[in-house]
C-alpha cells in the first residue's frame, strides 16, 4: 500500500508540471524560456539540498553524462514552449506517446528481440499520435506546438535512456540538473541581451512577470520535479518494468482533468478517442498476455 501511495502521489506530481507550466503562460505573465530556466534552477537547488542531506557525492563526469543533460535540456525547454498553445491534457498524452515511441525505437536498433504482441502495441499507440495531429473541421492542434512536444518527449526518452547506465541515480540527476541549469542561465543571459533594446535591461523582459507566476515556475522545479524524481527513483527499483510503464499512462488523464477543473480545458471527441488509441496501445506493449 505504502508503494501504491507512493507510486499514485508521483503521478500526480508529473501531471501537475503540465497544469503549473500552462497556469504560469496564461495567468502568471510568465514566458515560456524564463518558466523552463527557473524550473531548472529549482530542481537543482532541491535535489542539491537532497543529496547533501543524504551524504552523497555529485561527480560532473559520468556514463550517459552528455545524452543526460542534452535530453534534460531538449525536454525542459521544449515542454514550456509547447504550452504556449496545447492544452495540459494534450501536451502529456504527446509527450508520454513520444516517450514510449522513442524508448520502443531504442530497443529496436540496439537489437533487441520485439515479441509481436509489442509492435501491435507500438504500432496502435503511434495510430492514435497520427489521429490526434490530423487536419480536422474544428479546432485543429497546432502542429508547431505539438511537434515542439514530440521533440520534449524525444529529450525526455533520452534523459530515462542516459538514466539506466547511473550507478547512483539521486547524484546523477542532481548533477544533469546542476549542469543543465547552468547552461539555461546562459541561455536566459543572452534572451535579455536581445531583447535590452525595448526598454532596459532585464527590466522590459521580465516586467510582465508576476509572484504566482514566479511560485509557479519554483514548485514546478523544486516540489514536482526535484522531489517528484527523487521518489520516483526511490520506488522504481521496487517495480517490474512493465509496472512502472503502465503507471506513467495515467499521467495524461490526470493532467486532462487537471487542466478541466483548474484551467477550464474543454474534454473533445477527438482528444478521448486518441488517448483511448495511444494509452492502450502502450498498454498492449508492456503488459505480459496471459498464456
Amino acid at each position: 500500500m505504502k508503494t501504491f501511495g507512493l507510486i499514485a502521489l508521483t503521478m500526480c506530481a508529473f501531471a501537475a508540471n503540465s497544469l503549473l507550466n500552462r497556469a504560469a503562460l496564461t495567468q502568471g505573465g510568465m514566458d515560456a524560456a524564463s518558466f523552463a530556466t527557473l524550473r531548472l534552477m529549482s530542481g537543482a537547488v532541491m535535489l542539491a539540498v537532497l543529496v547533501l542531506a543524504t551524504r552523497a557525492r555529485m561527480t560532473i563526469a559520468g556514463p550517459g553524462r552528455v545524452a543526460g543533460v542534452a535530453g534534460l535540456l531538449l525536454y525542459i525547454y521544449g515542454f514550456s514552449a509547447a504550452y504556449d498553445a496545447l492544452p495540459a491534457g494534450l501536451g502529456a498524452l504527446l509527450l508520454f506517446g513520444m516517450v514510449q515511441v522513442t524508448m520502443f525505437a531504442a530497443g529496436v536498433l540496439s537489437g533487441e528481440s520485439i515479441p509481436a504482441q509489442r509492435w501491435a502495441g507500438a504500432g496502435l499507440a503511434f495510430a492514435g499520435l497520427a489521429y490526434l495531429l490530423l487536419p480536422s473541421g474544428g479546432a485543429a492542434t497546432s502542429l508547431p506546438h505539438a511537434l515542439v512536444m514530440l521533440a520534449a518527449g524525444f529529450g525526455w526518452g533520452v534523459y530515462s535512456l542516459a538514466g539506466r547506465l547511473a550507478k547512483a541515480p539521486l547524484d546523477s540527476t542532481a548533477t544533469n540538473f546542476a549542469i543543465a541549469a547552468g547552461v539555461g542561465l546562459l541561455v536566459q543571459a543572452g534572451l535579455f541581451a536581445i531583447n535590452a533594446g525595448t526598454g532596459g535591461w532585464p527590466g522590459a523582459w521580465i516586467g510582465g512577470w508576476t509572484g504566482s507566476g514566479i511560485a509557479l515556475a519554483v514548485v514546478s522545479g523544486a516540489v514536482m520535479s526535484g522531489l517528484g524524481y527523487a521518489v520516483w527513483y526511490a520506488v522504481l527499483p521496487r517495480l517490474p518494468g512493465s509496472v512502472a510503464a503502465v503507471a506513467q499512462l495515467t499521467v495524461p488523464i490526470i493532467a486532462m482533468a487537471g487542466g478541466m477543473l483548474f484551467l477550464g480545458e474543454p474534454l473533445t471527441l477527438r482528444f478521448a478517442l486518441a488517448s483511448a488509441l495511444v494509452l492502450g496501445g502502450v498498454a498492449v506493449s508492456v503488459l505480459p498476455l496471459r498464456r
